[in-house]
């Protein structure tokens, strides 16, 4: 799994684990990561779970290469400061949709956030020849 997301490391999200079936994500909270009351952005914690759920998703299905968000739905439960961790889960995977469900939690292991989501997953996509085939056989039209 080698998805590049760029936002991922402005907000200085670390992968912790990744499953077939699960994701951990870690943050630890800097200012310019804050509100106005000096906790956790209600953004950034919806970026840790979107991702933390996106990357379960993707290590569901052995052929994907990245994901992409369709939904997504989120609580806030309490206000958060210091290291953050984002769990994300599959609880269904099809062929090209899944759906996931996350938690976040402080660094004393409160829940401050949960999420639930449903993902696309991306799969590599097919080189053309130049001959404008699409692989099988020469005798067959693409």
């Amino acid at each position: 799994m080698t998805t590049h997301i760029p936002f991922m490391q402005h907000c200085n999200l670390v992968i912790e684990e990744v499953t077939s079936t699960s994701a951990r994500l870690a943050v630890t909270l800097r200012p310019e990561l804050t509100n106005s009351r000096g906790f956790a952005h209600g953004g950034l914690m919806m970026t840790l779970l979107d991702i933390a759920m996106g990357r379960a998703a993707q290590a569901s299905v052995p052929a994907a290469e990245s994901f992409a968000t369709i939904d997504t739905n989120f609580a806030f439960l309490s206000p958060a400061r210091g290291r953050l961790v984002g769990e994300g889960r599959v609880v269904k995977a099809g062929r090209s949709i899944v759906f996931c469900e996350g938690e976040c939690r402080d660094e004393t292991g409160e829940l401050v956030a949960r999420g639930s989501g449903v993902f696309t997953v991306l799969r590599a996509i097919p080189v053309q020849p130049a001959d404008g085939r699409l692989g099988g056989s020469p005798d067959v039209a693409p």
